[in-house]
Protein backbone atom coordinates (compact mmCIF):
# COMPACT_ATOMS: atom_id res chain seq x y z
CA UNK A 1 0.00 0.00 0.00
CA UNK A 2 1.39 3.39 -0.98
CA UNK A 3 2.59 5.74 1.74
CA UNK A 4 1.56 9.36 1.25
CA UNK A 5 3.60 12.35 2.36
CA UNK A 6 7.29 12.94 2.77
CA UNK A 7 9.27 10.59 5.02
CA UNK A 8 11.75 12.70 6.98
CA UNK A 9 15.33 11.61 6.44
CA UNK A 10 18.31 11.60 8.77
CA UNK A 11 20.13 13.54 6.04
CA UNK A 12 17.64 16.44 6.08
CA UNK A 13 19.31 18.25 8.98
CA UNK A 14 22.89 17.83 7.74
CA UNK A 15 21.84 18.90 4.23
CA UNK A 16 20.17 22.07 5.51
CA UNK A 17 23.19 22.83 7.69
CA UNK A 18 25.63 22.45 4.80
CA UNK A 19 23.54 24.61 2.50
CA UNK A 20 23.32 27.31 5.18
CA UNK A 21 27.11 27.67 5.11
CA UNK A 22 28.28 26.53 1.69
CA UNK A 23 27.40 27.65 -1.84
CA UNK A 24 26.89 24.22 -3.45
CA UNK A 25 26.06 20.74 -2.19
CA UNK A 26 25.89 17.56 -4.25
CA UNK A 27 23.58 14.88 -2.86
CA UNK A 28 24.90 11.51 -3.93
CA UNK A 29 24.10 7.92 -3.03
CA UNK A 30 22.57 4.81 -4.59
CA UNK A 31 20.13 5.13 -7.46
CA UNK A 32 16.50 5.46 -6.27
CA UNK A 33 17.44 6.26 -2.66
CA UNK A 34 15.35 9.45 -2.64
CA UNK A 35 18.01 12.07 -3.46
CA UNK A 36 15.79 14.22 -5.67
CA UNK A 37 12.81 13.92 -3.32
CA UNK A 38 14.86 15.21 -0.39
CA UNK A 39 16.62 17.97 -2.32
CA UNK A 40 13.56 19.38 -4.08
CA UNK A 41 11.90 20.24 -0.75
CA UNK A 42 14.39 23.04 -0.17
CA UNK A 43 14.96 24.11 -3.78
CA UNK A 44 13.84 27.43 -5.19
CA UNK A 45 13.84 26.28 -8.82
CA UNK A 46 14.41 22.82 -10.28
CA UNK A 47 16.15 22.17 -13.58
CA UNK A 48 15.40 18.57 -14.58
CA UNK A 49 18.22 17.83 -16.95
CA UNK A 50 16.86 14.39 -17.84
CA UNK A 51 14.13 16.30 -19.73
CA UNK A 52 15.53 16.72 -23.28
CA UNK A 53 13.95 20.15 -23.75
CA UNK A 54 15.33 21.47 -20.46
CA UNK A 55 18.72 19.87 -21.15
CA UNK A 56 18.93 21.48 -24.59
CA UNK A 57 18.08 24.93 -23.23
CA UNK A 58 20.60 24.65 -20.40
CA UNK A 59 23.33 23.24 -22.65
CA UNK A 60 22.91 26.20 -25.01
CA UNK A 61 23.84 28.65 -22.25
CA UNK A 62 24.51 27.07 -18.85
CA UNK A 63 25.66 30.29 -17.18
CA UNK A 64 22.53 32.14 -18.27
CA UNK A 65 20.32 29.25 -17.13
CA UNK A 66 21.75 29.51 -13.62
CA UNK A 67 21.34 33.28 -13.52
CA UNK A 68 17.65 33.01 -14.43
CA UNK A 69 16.79 30.42 -11.77
CA UNK A 70 15.69 31.09 -8.19
CA UNK A 71 18.16 29.87 -5.61
CA UNK A 72 18.80 27.37 -4.25
CA UNK A 73 18.73 25.87 -7.74
CA UNK A 74 18.37 22.09 -7.91
CA UNK A 75 20.25 20.65 -10.88
CA UNK A 76 18.67 17.23 -11.10
CA UNK A 77 20.53 14.59 -13.14
CA UNK A 78 23.31 17.11 -13.66
CA UNK A 79 25.48 14.58 -15.52
CA UNK A 80 23.12 14.84 -18.53
CA UNK A 81 24.60 18.30 -19.16
CA UNK A 82 28.18 18.04 -17.85
CA UNK A 83 28.88 21.66 -18.80
CA UNK A 84 26.55 22.76 -16.00
CA UNK A 85 29.21 21.83 -13.45
CA UNK A 86 31.62 24.32 -15.00
CA UNK A 87 28.88 26.94 -14.83
CA UNK A 88 28.38 26.19 -11.13
CA UNK A 89 32.14 26.56 -10.60
CA UNK A 90 32.17 29.95 -12.28
CA UNK A 91 29.08 31.12 -10.40
CA UNK A 92 30.57 30.08 -7.06
CA UNK A 93 33.93 31.68 -7.89
CA UNK A 94 32.14 34.95 -8.68
CA UNK A 95 29.75 34.82 -5.71
CA UNK A 96 30.50 32.25 -2.98
CA UNK A 97 27.56 33.06 -0.72
CA UNK A 98 25.86 30.02 0.83
CA UNK A 99 22.77 28.20 -0.35
CA UNK A 100 23.02 28.68 -4.11
CA UNK A 101 23.09 25.22 -5.73
CA UNK A 102 21.96 21.65 -5.11
CA UNK A 103 23.06 18.87 -7.46
CA UNK A 104 21.69 15.36 -7.73
CA UNK A 105 22.33 12.64 -10.24
CA UNK A 106 24.42 9.67 -11.24
CA UNK A 107 27.92 8.87 -10.02
CA UNK A 108 28.99 7.90 -13.54
CA UNK A 109 30.91 11.16 -13.94
CA UNK A 110 33.36 9.90 -11.33
CA UNK A 111 34.41 7.36 -13.96
CA UNK A 112 34.03 9.39 -17.15
CA UNK A 113 35.27 12.86 -16.12
CA UNK A 114 39.04 13.26 -16.07
CA UNK A 115 38.97 16.33 -13.87
CA UNK A 116 36.49 17.23 -11.14
CA UNK A 117 35.81 20.97 -11.39
CA UNK A 118 33.80 20.91 -8.18
CA UNK A 119 36.85 20.47 -5.93
CA UNK A 120 36.75 23.13 -3.22
CA UNK A 121 33.41 24.40 -4.47
CA UNK A 122 30.90 21.53 -4.30
CA UNK A 123 30.62 19.49 -1.09
CA UNK A 124 29.15 16.00 -1.25
CA UNK A 125 26.56 14.53 1.10
CA UNK A 126 25.64 10.85 0.82
CA UNK A 127 21.98 9.87 1.12
CA UNK A 128 21.78 6.20 2.02
CA UNK A 129 18.71 3.97 1.83
CA UNK A 130 15.79 4.39 4.21
CA UNK A 131 16.29 3.22 7.77
CA UNK A 132 13.64 1.91 10.14
CA UNK A 133 14.11 5.06 12.23
CA UNK A 134 13.05 7.10 9.22
CA UNK A 135 10.19 4.79 8.21
CA UNK A 136 8.82 4.81 11.77
CA UNK A 137 8.81 8.62 11.86
CA UNK A 138 11.58 8.88 14.47
CA UNK A 139 14.26 10.65 12.44
CA UNK A 140 13.98 13.69 14.72
CA UNK A 141 14.54 11.62 17.88
CA UNK A 142 18.01 11.13 19.42
CA UNK A 143 19.92 8.37 17.66
CA UNK A 144 20.90 5.22 19.50
CA UNK A 145 24.56 6.17 19.09
CA UNK A 146 23.92 9.43 20.93
CA UNK A 147 22.08 7.58 23.69
CA UNK A 148 24.93 5.08 24.01
CA UNK A 149 27.47 7.86 24.36
CA UNK A 150 25.62 10.39 26.48
CA UNK A 151 22.83 8.69 28.46
CA UNK A 152 22.34 6.51 31.52
CA UNK A 153 21.69 3.20 29.79
CA UNK A 154 20.03 1.75 32.88
CA UNK A 155 17.10 4.03 31.98
CA UNK A 156 16.95 2.94 28.33
CA UNK A 157 13.63 1.48 27.18
CA UNK A 158 12.45 0.26 23.78
CA UNK A 159 9.03 1.53 22.75
CA UNK A 160 6.42 -0.36 20.76
CA UNK A 161 5.64 -4.06 20.47
CA UNK A 162 8.81 -6.17 20.29
CA UNK A 163 9.42 -7.66 16.84
CA UNK A 164 9.86 -11.42 16.55
CA UNK A 165 12.66 -13.05 14.58
CA UNK A 166 10.28 -13.45 11.64
CA UNK A 167 9.42 -9.75 11.93
CA UNK A 168 13.08 -8.77 11.75
CA UNK A 169 13.55 -10.85 8.62
CA UNK A 170 10.47 -9.18 7.11
CA UNK A 171 11.91 -5.75 7.94
CA UNK A 172 15.22 -6.65 6.32
CA UNK A 173 13.43 -7.87 3.21
CA UNK A 174 11.35 -4.69 3.00
CA UNK A 175 14.43 -2.90 1.60
CA UNK A 176 15.70 0.63 2.12
CA UNK A 177 14.80 1.86 -1.35
CA UNK A 178 11.79 4.17 -0.80
CA UNK A 179 9.71 2.91 -3.73
CA UNK A 180 10.20 -0.73 -2.78
CA UNK A 181 9.81 -0.18 0.96
CA UNK A 182 6.84 2.18 1.02
CA UNK A 183 4.73 1.62 -2.07
CA UNK A 184 4.92 -2.00 -3.20
CA UNK A 185 3.52 -5.36 -2.18
CA UNK A 186 5.90 -8.27 -1.70
CA UNK A 187 5.56 -9.52 -5.32
CA UNK A 188 5.91 -5.97 -6.62
CA UNK A 189 8.96 -5.36 -4.45
CA UNK A 190 10.68 -8.54 -5.66
CA UNK A 191 10.05 -7.56 -9.27
CA UNK A 192 11.35 -4.05 -8.57
CA UNK A 193 14.55 -5.37 -6.98
CA UNK A 194 15.16 -7.77 -9.87
CA UNK A 195 14.72 -4.88 -12.32
CA UNK A 196 17.13 -2.78 -10.25
CA UNK A 197 19.80 -5.48 -10.51
CA UNK A 198 19.18 -5.76 -14.26
CA UNK A 199 19.67 -2.00 -14.60
CA UNK A 200 22.94 -2.12 -12.68
CA UNK A 201 24.51 -4.96 -14.66
CA UNK A 202 23.30 -3.87 -18.10
CA UNK A 203 23.22 -0.06 -17.94
CA UNK A 204 24.86 1.58 -14.91
CA UNK A 205 28.14 -0.23 -15.43
CA UNK A 206 28.17 0.65 -19.13
CA UNK A 207 27.30 4.27 -18.33
CA UNK A 208 30.34 4.35 -16.05
CA UNK A 209 32.49 3.55 -19.07
CA UNK A 210 33.14 -0.06 -18.10
CA UNK A 211 32.74 -2.83 -20.66
CA UNK A 212 31.86 -5.77 -18.43
CA UNK A 213 30.12 -9.07 -19.06
CA UNK A 214 26.68 -8.65 -17.44
CA UNK A 215 26.35 -12.41 -16.89
CA UNK A 216 29.57 -12.57 -14.89
CA UNK A 217 28.75 -9.39 -13.01
CA UNK A 218 25.34 -10.79 -12.08
CA UNK A 219 27.03 -13.98 -10.89
CA UNK A 220 29.44 -11.92 -8.79
CA UNK A 221 26.50 -10.05 -7.23
CA UNK A 222 24.88 -13.40 -6.46
CA UNK A 223 28.02 -14.55 -4.65
CA UNK A 224 28.23 -11.25 -2.75
CA UNK A 225 24.58 -11.57 -1.77
CA UNK A 226 25.13 -15.07 -0.42
CA UNK A 227 28.26 -14.01 1.47
CA UNK A 228 27.19 -10.52 2.62
CA UNK A 229 28.68 -9.59 6.02
CA UNK A 230 30.91 -12.64 5.86
CA UNK A 231 34.66 -13.02 5.57
CA UNK A 232 35.16 -15.77 3.00
CA UNK A 233 38.64 -16.12 1.56
CA UNK A 234 39.02 -13.96 -1.54
CA UNK A 235 39.95 -17.01 -3.58
CA UNK A 236 36.69 -18.69 -2.57
CA UNK A 237 34.71 -15.68 -3.80
CA UNK A 238 36.60 -15.51 -7.10
CA UNK A 239 36.19 -19.22 -7.74
CA UNK A 240 32.46 -19.18 -6.94
CA UNK A 241 31.92 -16.25 -9.31
CA UNK A 242 34.18 -17.65 -12.03
CA UNK A 243 36.40 -14.55 -12.17
CA UNK A 244 39.96 -13.58 -11.31
CA UNK A 245 41.20 -11.05 -8.77
CA UNK A 246 41.66 -8.27 -11.33
CA UNK A 247 38.05 -8.58 -12.49
CA UNK A 248 36.79 -8.78 -8.90
CA UNK A 249 38.71 -5.62 -7.99
CA UNK A 250 37.16 -3.81 -10.95
CA UNK A 251 33.67 -5.00 -9.96
CA UNK A 252 34.25 -3.91 -6.36
CA UNK A 253 35.32 -0.45 -7.52
CA UNK A 254 32.22 -0.04 -9.67
CA UNK A 255 29.74 -1.42 -7.15
CA UNK A 256 31.21 0.65 -4.32
CA UNK A 257 30.97 3.80 -6.45
CA UNK A 258 27.31 2.94 -7.09
CA UNK A 259 26.88 2.58 -3.29
CA UNK A 260 25.70 -1.01 -3.70
CA UNK A 261 28.52 -2.61 -1.74
CA UNK A 262 30.39 -1.36 1.29
CA UNK A 263 33.90 -2.67 1.91
CA UNK A 264 34.11 -2.23 5.69
CA UNK A 265 37.79 -2.19 6.66
CA UNK A 266 39.30 -4.23 9.45
CA UNK A 267 40.01 -2.19 12.56
CA UNK A 268 43.59 -1.94 13.72
CA UNK A 269 45.44 -0.43 16.64
CA UNK A 270 49.03 -0.59 17.81
CA UNK A 271 47.68 -1.79 21.16
CA UNK A 272 46.58 -5.12 19.69
CA UNK A 273 48.57 -7.55 17.57
CA UNK A 274 47.53 -10.47 15.38
CA UNK A 275 44.56 -8.64 13.85
CA UNK A 276 43.53 -9.58 10.32
CA UNK A 277 43.39 -6.89 7.63
CA UNK A 278 40.76 -8.24 5.24
CA UNK A 279 37.77 -5.97 4.55
CA UNK A 280 34.25 -7.26 5.16
CA UNK A 281 31.99 -6.99 2.12
CA UNK A 282 28.39 -5.91 2.62
CA UNK A 283 25.68 -5.38 0.10
CA UNK A 284 24.29 -2.12 1.41
CA UNK A 285 20.65 -3.18 1.15
CA UNK A 286 19.72 -6.55 2.71
CA UNK A 287 16.71 -7.05 0.44
CA UNK A 288 18.87 -6.42 -2.62
CA UNK A 289 21.39 -8.94 -1.26
CA UNK A 290 18.74 -11.65 -1.07
CA UNK A 291 17.32 -10.70 -4.47
CA UNK A 292 20.81 -10.94 -6.00
CA UNK A 293 21.35 -14.29 -4.26
CA UNK A 294 17.89 -15.53 -5.35
CA UNK A 295 17.06 -16.46 -1.76
CA UNK A 296 13.66 -16.08 -0.09
CA UNK A 297 12.57 -15.57 3.51
CA UNK A 298 12.05 -19.27 4.22
CA UNK A 299 15.56 -20.09 3.05
CA UNK A 300 16.99 -17.42 5.35
CA UNK A 301 15.14 -18.76 8.38
CA UNK A 302 16.33 -22.31 7.63
CA UNK A 303 20.01 -21.33 7.32
CA UNK A 304 21.42 -20.13 10.63
CA UNK A 305 24.63 -18.77 9.11
CA UNK A 306 22.82 -16.80 6.40
CA UNK A 307 20.28 -15.56 8.95
CA UNK A 308 23.03 -14.19 11.18
CA UNK A 309 24.75 -12.42 8.30
CA UNK A 310 21.45 -11.03 7.01
CA UNK A 311 20.74 -9.54 10.44
CA UNK A 312 24.28 -8.14 10.45
CA UNK A 313 23.66 -6.56 7.03
CA UNK A 314 20.34 -5.13 8.26
CA UNK A 315 21.84 -3.65 11.44
CA UNK A 316 24.76 -2.08 9.56
CA UNK A 317 22.27 -0.58 7.07
CA UNK A 318 20.62 1.16 10.04
CA UNK A 319 23.97 2.34 11.43
CA UNK A 320 25.56 3.55 8.18
CA UNK A 321 23.69 6.89 7.86
CA UNK A 322 23.88 7.48 11.62
CA UNK A 323 27.67 7.19 11.50
CA UNK A 324 28.35 9.02 8.24
CA UNK A 325 25.86 11.87 8.67
CA UNK A 326 25.57 12.47 12.42
CA UNK A 327 29.06 11.43 13.52
CA UNK A 328 31.18 12.39 10.50
CA UNK A 329 34.50 11.77 12.29
CA UNK A 330 33.47 8.21 13.15
CA UNK A 331 34.20 5.21 10.92
CA UNK A 332 32.68 1.75 10.59
CA UNK A 333 35.03 -1.22 10.98
CA UNK A 334 35.00 -4.87 11.96
CA UNK A 335 37.54 -6.80 14.01
CA UNK A 336 38.94 -10.28 13.65
CA UNK A 337 42.11 -11.65 15.18
CA UNK A 338 44.19 -14.65 14.22
CA UNK A 339 43.28 -16.00 17.67
CA UNK A 340 39.60 -16.13 16.62
CA UNK A 341 38.47 -13.05 18.52
CA UNK A 342 35.78 -11.47 16.37
CA UNK A 343 33.58 -8.38 16.73
CA UNK A 344 30.90 -7.74 14.11
CA UNK A 345 30.98 -3.93 14.20
CA UNK A 346 33.53 -1.47 15.55
CA UNK A 347 32.58 2.21 15.42
CA UNK A 348 35.86 4.09 15.68
CA UNK A 349 34.97 7.46 17.21
CA UNK A 350 38.46 8.92 16.74
CA UNK A 351 41.11 9.45 19.36
CA UNK A 352 41.31 5.71 19.94
CA UNK A 353 37.79 5.42 21.37
CA UNK A 354 35.34 2.80 20.10
CA UNK A 355 31.83 1.43 20.37
CA UNK A 356 31.79 -2.33 19.75
CA UNK A 357 28.78 -4.38 18.64
CA UNK A 358 27.80 -8.00 18.16
CA UNK A 359 24.64 -9.05 16.29
CA UNK A 360 22.89 -12.25 17.35
CA UNK A 361 19.77 -14.02 16.10
CA UNK A 362 19.16 -15.26 19.65
CA UNK A 363 16.27 -13.82 21.67
CA UNK A 364 18.09 -14.45 24.96
CA UNK A 365 21.79 -13.58 24.71
CA UNK A 366 24.07 -14.70 27.51
CA UNK A 367 27.42 -13.61 28.89
CA UNK A 368 29.05 -16.00 26.42
CA UNK A 369 27.67 -13.92 23.53
CA UNK A 370 29.56 -10.93 24.94
CA UNK A 371 32.89 -12.68 25.46
CA UNK A 372 34.64 -10.96 22.54
CA UNK A 373 33.37 -7.58 23.74
CA UNK A 374 34.67 -8.34 27.24
CA UNK A 375 38.05 -9.24 25.74
CA UNK A 376 38.17 -5.99 23.74
CA UNK A 377 37.10 -3.91 26.74
CA UNK A 378 39.85 -5.44 28.85
CA UNK A 379 42.41 -4.68 26.13
CA UNK A 380 41.35 -1.06 25.57
CA UNK A 381 40.35 0.08 29.04
CA UNK A 382 38.61 3.46 29.10
CA UNK A 383 38.88 3.83 25.31
CA UNK A 384 36.19 1.13 25.09
CA UNK A 385 33.18 3.43 25.48
CA UNK A 386 30.40 0.85 25.35
CA UNK A 387 29.62 -2.58 23.94
CA UNK A 388 26.28 -3.81 22.62
CA UNK A 389 24.99 -7.29 21.89
CA UNK A 390 22.01 -6.80 19.57
CA UNK A 391 19.44 -9.57 19.85
CA UNK A 392 15.92 -10.49 18.71
CA UNK A 393 14.35 -10.60 22.18
CA UNK A 394 12.14 -7.94 23.80
CA UNK A 395 14.22 -6.44 26.61
CA UNK A 396 17.39 -4.41 27.18
CA UNK A 397 19.62 -5.55 30.02
CA UNK A 398 23.24 -5.31 31.14
CA UNK A 399 25.64 -8.19 30.54
CA UNK A 400 28.83 -6.82 32.08
CA UNK A 401 30.54 -3.54 32.85
CA UNK A 402 29.80 -1.17 29.93
CA UNK A 403 28.29 -4.02 27.91
CA UNK A 404 24.56 -4.15 27.20
CA UNK A 405 22.16 -6.50 25.47
CA UNK A 406 19.72 -4.48 23.37
CA UNK A 407 16.90 -5.52 21.04
CA UNK A 408 17.71 -4.74 17.42
CA UNK A 409 14.65 -2.48 17.47
CA UNK A 410 16.53 -0.16 19.85
CA UNK A 411 18.12 1.21 16.69
CA UNK A 412 14.87 3.03 15.96
CA UNK A 413 12.76 2.77 19.13
CA UNK A 414 15.16 3.42 22.04
CA UNK A 415 14.04 6.02 24.56
CA UNK A 416 15.39 7.20 27.91
CA UNK A 417 12.86 7.24 30.76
Amino acid sequence: MATSGYVSRIADGPLASLLAELPAVMVTGPRAAGKTTSARRIAGDILRLDDPAVAAAVAASPDAALRRAREPVLLDEWQEVPAILGAVKRAVDDDPRPGRFLLTGSVEADFTTRQWPGTGRVVRLVLHGLTEREISGSADQPSLLDLLLHSDLSRLRVSGPPPSLDDYVDLALRSGFPEAALNLSTPGRLAWLDAYIDHVVTRDVMAAGEQRDPVRLRRYLEVLGLSTAGLPADGTVYQAAGINQRTADAYDRILAALYLIDLVPAWSTNRLSRLTKRAKRYLTDPALALAAARVDERSVLRDGDLLGRMLDTFVVAQLRPEVTLLHPRARLHHLRSRDQQEVDVIIDLGGGQVIAMEIKASSAPSARDARHLVWLRDQLGEDFRVGVVFHTGPMPFDLDDRIWALPISALWAARID
